[in-house]
């Protein structure tokens, strides 16, 4: 699956892959409509369908990872709100061990998110994450999101890394086709992103459940 005397960099998506996306999903299909229906004093039928329609507007652009985006269209603060539900952050099994191994080996660590500064900021505190990584990088410092293959030219400005001897592991199967367009080796799609959610099925890319099936080939194994 990966040959590790063949990677020296290893960049990681945050929301489904590190953590648990539970928190997500509940957060902007659950949370959210029941604060905007209260707000509109409409029913959570009527928020939860207009708010569906909302998402699929900008699905896939910086806007819909955006908390001011949805501050400005919602009338809600949205920072504020995930702050209320945010015990229900979580990392997933084997991570922790995962970036152990990793940073052991010798091997750099990038975290690569789409995730909103303000979003990143809340988790990285939440989980003690922060630490973890010799860098950090946000699609919205650079301007477009990781399903625009341009972003990973933009990423190397910043980030020098070889396309032959990075990894990459991402739940989202858009970001992953952009990665691979710009010429990626090694790519891993995680299947069960949210804990309470099903498996995926995945034929495009090479998959992993957890990060424990991808920790033995480190022992040993130092740059």
């Amino acid at each position: 699956m990966v040959i590790w005397n063949e990677v020296d960099t290893v960049f990681l998506d945050m929301d489904g892959t590190l953590l648990d996306l539970h928190f997500d999903n509940y957060f902007w299909q659950t949370y959210v409509p029941q604060c905007y229906a209260r707000h509109k004093k409409i029913s959570g039928e009527d928020a939860r369908a207009e708010l569906a329609l909302r998402y699929k507007d900008v699905e896939g652009t910086l806007e819909w990872y955006c908390l001011d985006h949805w501050s400005r269209k919602l009338g809600l603060d949205i920072a504020l709100l995930k702050a209320e539900v945010d015990h229900l952050i979580a990392v997933h099994p084997h991570v922790m061990d995962f970036l152990t191994a990793v940073r052991l080996s010798g091997r750099r660590i990038v975290l690569v998110t789409n995730a909103h500064q303000k979003t990143l900021a809340l988790k990285l505190d939440r989980t003690q994450l922060g630490g973890c990584f010799d860098a950090v990088y946000c699609a919205h410092n650079i301007g477009l999101p990781k399903e625009n293959p341009q972003f990973w030219s933009a990423l190397q400005q910043l980030e020098p890394f070889d396309l032959k001897r990075t990894l990459f592991v991402d739940d989202s199967l858009a970001v992953l086709r952009s990665a691979r367009e710009y010429g990626f080796r090694w790519l891993l799609a995680v299947v069960k992103p949210d804990s309470r959610g099903p498996v995926r099925k995945v034929a495009d890319f090479p998959v992993i459940n957890d990060f424990s099936e991808i920790i033995s080939g480190l022992a040993g194994n130092k740059l």
